[in-house]
């Protein structure tokens, strides 16, 4: 009995035999590609083979429902995602089915978090498969493909999946998640690619397929849309590389598939006749002994999920994300939607959607009509292949159109465009289509004859003519997910920022103004709003006015909203909680219990949680954590943050709280042991710098009164000074500034060391890194500014020309690399030492220079009071009057007593205050 494609095989394996030449497997691959036909065909269940987001498909599959009208529709797309397909009725297409996982149980941890996605567009077959199979009562929709947990258990490195080229932008709104296309047919032979390419005379495979496939069947009818699409498949197919893991993959899915389909009809007896499987032509040739669906056919060993826990919703997509995210030429997508809508007013075909999704005014469907029934299968390959290819005819109507419209819009984005423009681009795109052999110039035609004729050397605007091309074809469409299919922590963000009165779904920047004295109910919206900053990325809340940090109340503030083109955050959030308190504090526990949290990690922690959250416990949790890290850190370079923190916190809780928390006092006890035990190492250590040591110091320093009272030893910080050796100039100078603060060593000793340091030729140019180190020493030992412009002015007076200017510079980069938050103390300090007008200045005297002694018969200088309590009290302690004049550098006898020298100006202050002078004296000898 003969066969419907006995004829077509004669032929092809005639022309093989001609071309005796050719490749050896040339016979073999051209009569499989007849016998991969004939046998997708025999199978009693009927396969439709399509290709994601292409119109013909899509009519294709629109015109074949409402003929066969079929009871079950299994689909190539993960199995998991079937609870998600109800919800695209709140959507405005494209969007994108997603699962995620951030919690890892059975794949590396490093790789999270995990995420698939399968983008639905209005222009795809699959999409009249759901609203057909979704709105028609007594309808089964069953997806078969395998889970998205098997998705990444066949891939061998789950942290490189989503490729190196990740796209940005508005490209990005699927992120680093892993496509799952349906009917991808992109030849995986690259060298078939590129001779079918050159001989199309196309750029790119899009376009070919637009011309080659996708204009001729447009048109053409079931079995002949059917057998050519089956036959492109199984030809991309026996060309592919066999020993590849794709490959292998490939046919991995495909018994995958068939398995489930059999499962499904052995558990629901349904008859093959009323059922349709809906895949990409590639796996509708599928030879794998496991396809078919007669019940003997042996089934696929399917593995067990992994016990990773996959969250899934609905986010919003666009053309631009899946070009991006498929390799699509930019622009096929939106030109496909533009040629689907163009199809459906040609073919006079109704196509099917959802009831309830928005539409843009298009008209119910009506009912459908009685089921036809199925013919024989006739050979219509062979008048298809034989025949020339069905182009369509120019449309000057339509090029014309495009042509006015493109030069219209480049004028609106600064291009010198006219009417002799609009002409040249007419008569180019006819060109550059007769050039391709085509009589109809493509849209990708109309665009290169667009940028030739208008883009002439520089591009004036944001935009190239290109994407004014793409804007004007279709535009990037940019889908939504409706309320009602949010997650409830995306409901639950809408519903508190309602009072400002926004529409929150634009897609466009808006400014919410707060003013919080006036409307204090906005208060809750303002800490939403803080909250959302901190967890989504910075253009999706950005404050125009206002802050928040620790101690700051703004009654009002500025916002910048554009939550709308970030609806993708939103719901991402939504798999990590239901509110947005609830998943910051999940991820303020996972950075501070991180297994490389610091102690700076922990207290950051700490301050968020009061800026944002407010709850004690969880505070006292954190800063409880930051106690054990500090602990249990063996180096100092994270001291500087956890100085600035520590200090920042209990001047808020000393502003706020009766007294310190518990966790706040044992940072205190448990930093102070911890860095007099590791500051002799840190003096002397290579790898740690001048500024983890001044912050240590300053650690010790500041924090050693509220130390001592809490039961420290003042000895243990004593000892590892003394234990301290360092040899480095600049934290020699620290190693100063330290035994200073501690009293051993006496300021006039200090400024000795300093000029010989000065005096030494030899020492001169470390000079500036000794300065590094006393400007250090300002962070805990803030009385030393005096001193260091004191040493900086010693420097500029004293040194020659030539040995100063040489380490000018490096005086300058050394305070900016390692101080440049200390150099304005100095600066202040610097305005308060010397004159501020030129005129003071030939008078100046410097603090740090000895006074000449007072001439004969001039009043002596105040000193000890001959008379009186005050007088008493100086006599009898001369020595603590002479360490205070050593402290502060003020060189003198106390000889004369001023206040009984008649007419001095103590003298007359004590006659006339004699009451507080006895009062203060009696005090102090108490």
């Amino acid at each position: 009995m003969s066969r419907p494609f006995d004829a077509l095989r004669e032929q092809l394996l005639g022309a093989a035999e001609a071309l005796a030449d050719g490749p050896a497997a040339l016979p073999e691959i051209l009569a499989g590609m007849v016998d991969d036909v004939d046998h997708a065909l025999r199978e009693p269940l009927e396969i439709f083979p399509v290709c994601h987001h292409s119109p013909a498909s899509a009519l294709a599959m629109a015109r074949r429902l409402r003929e066969k009208q079929p009871k079950v529709i299994y689909l190539e797309l993960c199995e998991d995602l079937a609870p998600l397909l109800t919800e695209l009725r709140n959507c405005r297409l494209p969007v994108a089915l997603q699962a995620f996982a951030s919690e890892l149980e059975g794949f590396a941890k490093e790789s999270a978090p995990l995420s698939v996605v399968a983008p639905i567009t209005e222009a795809s077959a699959e999409y009249q498969a759901i609203a057909y199979a979704l709105d028609t009562p007594g309808v089964e929709l069953v997806l078969v493909d395998r889970s998205t947990d098997h998705v990444f258990q066949w891939q061998p490195d789950v942290s490189s999946s989503a490729g190196a080229d990740e796209p940005q932008g508005e490209d990005a709104l699927h992120g680093d998640a892993v496509g799952v296309e349906i009917g991808d047919l992109r030849p995986r032979f690259a060298e078939l690619e590129e001779h079918l390419l050159h001989h199309g005379r196309v750029r790119h495979w899009s376009e070919w397929w637009e011309q080659y496939v996708e204009q001729p069947l447009a048109g053409a009818d079931h079995d002949t849309y059917r057998q050519v699409m089956v036959m492109i498949g199984s030809l991309f197919r026996r060309l592919a590389p066999h020993d590849s893991r794709r490959f292998a993959s490939d046919e991995d899915r495909e018994r995958y598939m068939w398995t489930r389909i059999r499962e499904h009809l052995a558990r629901s007896g349904a008859d093959r006749a009323d059922c349709l499987y809906i895949c990409g032509a590639f796996h509708a040739s599928s030879r794998v002994p496991e396809a078919g669906s007669e019940p003997g056919t042996p089934d696929f060993a399917i593995t067990e999920r992994t016990a990773t826990t996959w969250l899934y919703g609905l986010i919003p997509s666009s053309h631009s994300a899946i070009e991006a995210q498929f390799g699509l030429a930019p622009g096929s997508v939106s030109i496909a939607a533009a040629a689907w809508q163009k199809s459906l007013l040609r073919t006079r075909v109704k196509p099917f959607s959802l009831a309830g999704q928005k539409k843009s005014g298009r008209k119910k469907a009506a009912a459908l009509p009685a089921p036809a029934a199925a013919g024989p299968v006739i050979d219509q390959l062979s008048g298809y292949l034989t025949g020339p290819a069905a182009l369509d005819a120019l449309d000057e109507e339509e090029l014309r159109g495009w042509c006015v419209d493109i030069v219209r819009l480049a004028r609106r984005n600064g291009y010198l465009a006219s009417t002799a423009d609009a002409i040249a681009v007419f008569e180019t795109s006819v060109l550059l289509a007769g050039m391709r052999g085509r009589r109809r110039p493509t849209p990708y035609d109309f665009q290169d004859a667009a940028v030739t004729c208008i883009e002439k050397e520089t591009v004036p605007g944001r935009r190239d003519v290109r994407r004014l091309c793409e804007i004007l074809l279709g535009g990037d469409r940019i889908g939504q997910v409706g309320y009602a299919a949010l997650p409830p922590l995306a409901r639950d963000v809408y519903d508190r920022l309602a009072p400002l009165g926004l529409n929150l779904e634009q897609r466009t920047i808006q400014r919410a103004l707060l003013d919080l004295a006036a409307q204090p109910e906005l208060t809750a919206c303002s800490q939403l709003l803080w909250m959302l900053r901190y967890l989504l990325p910075d253009q999706a809340v950005r404050p125009i006015m206002g802050s928040r940090r620790l101690g700051e109340k703004h009654i009002q503030e500025s916002w910048d909203l554009d939550l709308g083109r970030h609806q993708r955050t939103i719901i991402e959030l939504g798999y990590e909680g239901v509110t947005v308190e609830q998943v910051l504090e999940q991820r303020l526990r996972r950075s501070a219990w991180d297994p490389k949290a610091t102690a700076a990690t922990a207290l950051k922690a700490v301050e968020d949680s009061l800026l944002f959250l407010r709850s004690p416990r969880l505070t006292d949790e954190l800063g409880t954590r930051a106690v054990e890290l500090l602990a249990a850190e063996r180096t100092v370079d994270d001291a500087p943050a956890v100085l600035r923190r520590i200090r920042r916190l209990m001047a808020h809780y000393r502003a706020t709280e009766p007294a310190l928390p518990a966790w706040c006092e044992r940072f205190v006890t448990e930093g102070y042991a911890h860095y007099c035990t590791l500051l002799p190492t840190a003096f002397v250590a290579d790898d740690t710098g001048v500024r983890q040591v001044g912050a240590m110091l300053g650690f010790l320093f500041s924090m050693e009164s509220l130390a001592l009272s809490l039961g420290c030893d003042r000895t243990q910080l004593e000892l590892a000074v003394r234990q301290s050796h360092p040899e480095a100039p600049a934290k020699v100078a620290l190693l100063w500034a330290a035994r200073h603060q501690l009293g051993a060593l006496p300021l006039a000793d200090l400024r000795v060391r300093v000029d010989e340091l000065l005096a030494n030729p030899l020492v001169v140019p470390a000079v500036p890194q000794y300065v590094s180190g006393f400007v250090q020493a300002l962070e805990p030992v803030p009385r030393l500014a005096p001193f260091v412009v004191e040493t900086l002015s010693k420097a500029f007076g004293r040194l020659p020309d030539p040995v100063l200017l040489p380490w000018l510079p490096t005086l300058i980069t050394t305070l900016r690399s390692q101080a440049a938050e200390l150099v304005p103390v100095l600066t202040r300090e610097a305005g308060r030492t010397f004159p501020a007008t030129l005129a003071g200045i030939d008078a100046w005297t410097p603090p740090w220079k000895s006074r000449p002694a007072p001439a004969a018969g001039a009043p002596a200088a105040p000193a000890a009071r001959g008379g009186g309590p005050a007088g008493v009290l100086l006599a009898t302690h001369p020595e603590a009057a002479d360490g205070v004049s050593a402290l502060l550098g003020i060189a003198g006898e106390w000889s004369v007593p001023a206040a009984t020298v008649p007419g001095s100006a103590a003298a007359d202050l004590l006659t006339r205050h004699s009451e507080t002078a006895e009062a203060v004296a009696m005090l102090i000898n108490a």
